[in-house]
Protein backbone atom coordinates (compact mmCIF):
# COMPACT_ATOMS: atom_id res chain seq x y z
CA UNK A 1 0.00 0.00 0.00
CA UNK A 2 1.22 3.50 -0.84
CA UNK A 3 0.75 5.66 2.26
CA UNK A 4 1.26 9.38 2.83
CA UNK A 5 1.72 10.70 6.38
CA UNK A 6 0.58 14.27 7.03
CA UNK A 7 1.59 15.41 10.48
CA UNK A 8 4.86 13.58 11.08
CA UNK A 9 5.13 14.19 14.80
CA UNK A 10 5.49 11.39 17.31
CA UNK A 11 2.23 9.71 16.29
CA UNK A 12 2.77 10.01 12.54
CA UNK A 13 6.38 8.88 12.68
CA UNK A 14 5.63 5.95 14.99
CA UNK A 15 2.67 4.55 13.06
CA UNK A 16 4.24 5.37 9.70
CA UNK A 17 7.45 3.69 10.79
CA UNK A 18 5.62 0.53 11.80
CA UNK A 19 3.77 0.48 8.49
CA UNK A 20 7.02 0.87 6.55
CA UNK A 21 8.65 -1.86 8.63
CA UNK A 22 5.72 -4.11 7.63
CA UNK A 23 6.55 -3.55 3.97
CA UNK A 24 4.34 -0.65 2.94
CA UNK A 25 5.51 2.22 0.74
CA UNK A 26 5.33 5.12 3.21
CA UNK A 27 5.97 8.78 2.40
CA UNK A 28 6.38 11.34 5.19
CA UNK A 29 5.80 15.09 4.98
CA UNK A 30 8.50 16.39 7.32
CA UNK A 31 9.52 19.64 8.96
CA UNK A 32 11.87 19.52 11.96
CA UNK A 33 13.07 15.98 11.27
CA UNK A 34 13.65 16.34 7.53
CA UNK A 35 17.44 16.59 7.54
CA UNK A 36 17.96 13.90 10.17
CA UNK A 37 15.55 11.38 8.66
CA UNK A 38 16.57 11.81 5.03
CA UNK A 39 20.24 11.46 5.94
CA UNK A 40 20.16 8.89 8.77
CA UNK A 41 16.71 7.32 8.73
CA UNK A 42 14.13 6.95 11.50
CA UNK A 43 14.98 5.46 14.89
CA UNK A 44 12.23 4.15 17.17
CA UNK A 45 12.70 3.01 20.75
CA UNK A 46 9.90 0.92 22.21
CA UNK A 47 9.18 -1.62 24.97
CA UNK A 48 8.13 -3.89 22.09
CA UNK A 49 11.59 -3.65 20.55
CA UNK A 50 13.66 -0.87 19.04
CA UNK A 51 14.09 -0.55 15.28
CA UNK A 52 15.90 1.67 12.79
CA UNK A 53 14.61 2.37 9.29
CA UNK A 54 17.74 3.37 7.43
CA UNK A 55 15.99 4.52 4.25
CA UNK A 56 12.91 6.72 4.67
CA UNK A 57 11.05 8.69 2.00
CA UNK A 58 10.73 12.19 3.45
CA UNK A 59 9.59 15.42 1.79
CA UNK A 60 9.42 19.10 2.63
CA UNK A 61 6.86 19.76 -0.11
CA UNK A 62 3.59 17.82 -0.11
CA UNK A 63 3.21 18.16 -3.88
CA UNK A 64 6.23 15.88 -4.31
CA UNK A 65 4.46 12.92 -2.69
CA UNK A 66 1.69 12.49 -5.25
CA UNK A 67 -1.51 10.41 -4.97
CA UNK A 68 -1.54 7.60 -2.41
CA UNK A 69 -3.83 4.75 -1.38
CA UNK A 70 -4.06 5.98 2.21
CA UNK A 71 -3.52 9.41 3.74
CA UNK A 72 -2.71 9.05 7.44
CA UNK A 73 -3.29 12.33 9.29
CA UNK A 74 -1.56 12.93 12.61
CA UNK A 75 -1.53 16.72 12.38
CA UNK A 76 -2.38 18.63 15.55
CA UNK A 77 -5.92 19.96 15.21
CA UNK A 78 -4.81 23.51 16.01
CA UNK A 79 -3.06 23.48 12.60
CA UNK A 80 -6.24 22.54 10.74
CA UNK A 81 -6.28 25.80 8.82
CA UNK A 82 -3.63 24.15 6.62
CA UNK A 83 -5.11 20.64 6.59
CA UNK A 84 -7.03 20.71 3.31
CA UNK A 85 -4.14 22.05 1.25
CA UNK A 86 -1.68 19.66 2.88
CA UNK A 87 -3.86 16.67 2.02
CA UNK A 88 -5.14 17.70 -1.41
CA UNK A 89 -2.12 16.67 -3.59
CA UNK A 90 -2.19 13.17 -2.09
CA UNK A 91 -5.83 12.40 -2.88
CA UNK A 92 -7.11 10.54 -5.95
CA UNK A 93 -10.57 9.07 -6.55
CA UNK A 94 -9.82 5.83 -4.67
CA UNK A 95 -7.76 7.32 -1.84
CA UNK A 96 -8.83 6.65 1.74
CA UNK A 97 -8.29 9.56 4.12
CA UNK A 98 -7.81 8.52 7.76
CA UNK A 99 -7.57 11.16 10.47
CA UNK A 100 -6.31 10.12 13.90
CA UNK A 101 -6.50 13.66 15.25
CA UNK A 102 -8.00 14.40 18.64
CA UNK A 103 -11.13 16.45 19.08
CA UNK A 104 -14.32 16.94 17.10
CA UNK A 105 -14.98 18.27 13.61
CA UNK A 106 -11.91 16.95 11.78
CA UNK A 107 -13.87 14.69 9.44
CA UNK A 108 -16.43 17.41 8.78
CA UNK A 109 -13.63 19.76 7.73
CA UNK A 110 -12.19 17.18 5.33
CA UNK A 111 -15.66 16.58 3.89
CA UNK A 112 -15.80 20.21 2.72
CA UNK A 113 -13.06 19.43 0.19
CA UNK A 114 -13.17 15.67 -0.42
CA UNK A 115 -15.82 13.01 -0.99
CA UNK A 116 -17.29 12.12 2.40
CA UNK A 117 -17.16 8.40 1.62
CA UNK A 118 -13.38 8.61 1.31
CA UNK A 119 -13.04 9.65 4.95
CA UNK A 120 -12.39 7.37 7.91
CA UNK A 121 -11.99 8.67 11.45
CA UNK A 122 -10.21 7.18 14.39
CA UNK A 123 -8.60 7.71 17.76
CA UNK A 124 -5.20 6.61 18.97
CA UNK A 125 -4.37 5.49 22.49
CA UNK A 126 -0.65 6.11 22.36
CA UNK A 127 2.06 7.36 24.71
CA UNK A 128 4.87 8.44 22.43
CA UNK A 129 7.33 11.36 22.30
CA UNK A 130 9.81 12.73 19.82
CA UNK A 131 13.42 12.73 20.95
CA UNK A 132 16.30 14.28 19.08
CA UNK A 133 15.61 14.83 15.35
CA UNK A 134 14.95 11.52 13.64
CA UNK A 135 14.10 9.69 16.86
CA UNK A 136 10.78 8.65 18.40
CA UNK A 137 10.34 7.15 21.87
CA UNK A 138 7.32 4.87 22.22
CA UNK A 139 6.54 4.55 25.92
CA UNK A 140 3.25 2.66 26.21
CA UNK A 141 0.06 1.51 24.46
CA UNK A 142 -0.42 2.20 20.75
CA UNK A 143 -3.85 0.87 19.80
CA UNK A 144 -6.26 2.64 17.45
CA UNK A 145 -10.00 2.43 16.89
CA UNK A 146 -11.48 3.44 13.54
CA UNK A 147 -14.91 3.95 12.00
CA UNK A 148 -16.42 5.13 8.74
CA UNK A 149 -17.46 8.78 8.58
CA UNK A 150 -20.22 8.69 5.97
CA UNK A 151 -21.04 5.08 5.15
CA UNK A 152 -21.72 1.78 6.85
CA UNK A 153 -18.70 -0.33 7.87
CA UNK A 154 -17.67 -2.73 5.14
CA UNK A 155 -14.76 -4.45 3.47
CA UNK A 156 -12.65 -1.30 3.27
CA UNK A 157 -12.72 -0.71 7.01
CA UNK A 158 -11.93 -4.33 7.79
CA UNK A 159 -9.06 -4.35 5.28
CA UNK A 160 -7.64 -1.17 6.77
CA UNK A 161 -7.89 -2.60 10.26
CA UNK A 162 -6.12 -5.77 9.10
CA UNK A 163 -3.33 -3.66 7.58
CA UNK A 164 -2.70 -1.99 10.93
CA UNK A 165 -2.84 -5.21 12.93
CA UNK A 166 -0.37 -6.87 10.59
CA UNK A 167 1.97 -3.92 11.16
CA UNK A 168 1.90 -4.47 14.96
CA UNK A 169 -0.58 -1.63 15.47
CA UNK A 170 -3.51 -3.06 17.47
CA UNK A 171 -6.67 -1.92 15.70
CA UNK A 172 -10.39 -2.39 16.19
CA UNK A 173 -13.39 -1.03 14.29
CA UNK A 174 -16.57 0.64 15.47
CA UNK A 175 -19.90 1.68 14.00
CA UNK A 176 -20.41 5.07 15.70
CA UNK A 177 -17.54 7.48 15.03
CA UNK A 178 -19.08 10.22 17.15
CA UNK A 179 -19.23 7.88 20.15
CA UNK A 180 -15.63 6.78 19.61
CA UNK A 181 -14.45 10.39 19.56
CA UNK A 182 -16.37 11.30 22.72
CA UNK A 183 -14.97 8.27 24.53
CA UNK A 184 -11.47 9.60 23.84
CA UNK A 185 -12.52 13.04 25.07
CA UNK A 186 -13.58 11.47 28.37
CA UNK A 187 -9.84 10.97 28.96
CA UNK A 188 -8.44 13.98 27.13
CA UNK A 189 -10.54 16.75 28.64
CA UNK A 190 -9.79 16.17 32.35
CA UNK A 191 -6.17 15.12 31.98
CA UNK A 192 -5.12 17.67 29.35
CA UNK A 193 -6.70 20.50 31.29
CA UNK A 194 -5.50 19.53 34.76
CA UNK A 195 -1.98 18.59 33.65
CA UNK A 196 -1.65 22.01 31.99
CA UNK A 197 -3.17 23.83 34.97
CA UNK A 198 -1.14 22.09 37.69
CA UNK A 199 2.02 21.17 35.82
CA UNK A 200 1.69 17.64 37.22
CA UNK A 201 1.81 14.33 35.32
CA UNK A 202 -1.20 12.04 35.24
CA UNK A 203 0.14 9.60 37.82
CA UNK A 204 0.52 12.36 40.42
CA UNK A 205 -2.96 13.69 39.72
CA UNK A 206 -4.39 10.21 40.24
CA UNK A 207 -2.41 9.60 43.43
CA UNK A 208 -4.07 12.57 45.17
CA UNK A 209 -7.63 11.81 46.38
CA UNK A 210 -8.83 15.36 45.74
CA UNK A 211 -7.62 15.60 42.14
CA UNK A 212 -8.68 12.00 41.45
CA UNK A 213 -12.21 12.92 42.53
CA UNK A 214 -12.11 16.05 40.37
CA UNK A 215 -11.02 13.97 37.37
CA UNK A 216 -13.91 11.58 37.98
CA UNK A 217 -16.40 14.44 38.14
CA UNK A 218 -15.09 16.00 34.92
CA UNK A 219 -15.33 12.62 33.19
CA UNK A 220 -18.93 12.29 34.33
CA UNK A 221 -19.69 15.74 32.93
CA UNK A 222 -18.09 14.89 29.57
CA UNK A 223 -20.11 11.67 29.39
CA UNK A 224 -23.31 13.56 30.16
CA UNK A 225 -22.56 15.93 27.28
CA UNK A 226 -21.71 13.04 24.97
CA UNK A 227 -24.96 11.27 25.71
CA UNK A 228 -26.87 14.35 24.54
CA UNK A 229 -25.38 14.01 21.03
CA UNK A 230 -27.73 11.31 19.76
CA UNK A 231 -25.23 8.46 20.00
CA UNK A 232 -26.24 5.03 18.73
CA UNK A 233 -25.68 3.76 22.28
CA UNK A 234 -25.20 5.82 25.41
CA UNK A 235 -21.79 5.80 27.09
CA UNK A 236 -21.96 3.96 30.42
CA UNK A 237 -20.02 6.01 32.97
CA UNK A 238 -19.61 3.10 35.37
CA UNK A 239 -18.06 0.96 32.63
CA UNK A 240 -15.69 3.51 31.12
CA UNK A 241 -14.38 5.69 33.95
CA UNK A 242 -12.73 3.17 36.25
CA UNK A 243 -10.46 1.62 33.56
CA UNK A 244 -9.20 5.14 32.74
CA UNK A 245 -8.15 5.89 36.33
Amino acid sequence: MRIGVIGSGALGLFYGGLLQRAGHDVHFLLRRDYQAITSSGLKVTSPRGDFHLQQVKGYRNNTEIGPVDLVLIGLKAYANQSLIELVRPLVADETTILTLQNGLGNEELLATAFTAKQIVGGVAFLCCNRGEPGTVHHLDQGSIRIAEFAQKPGNRLEALCKTFNQADIPCTTGTDLTRIRWEKLVWNIPFNGLCALTGLPTNQLLSCPETRQLITEIMQEVIAAANRQGLSEAIDATAIIEPML
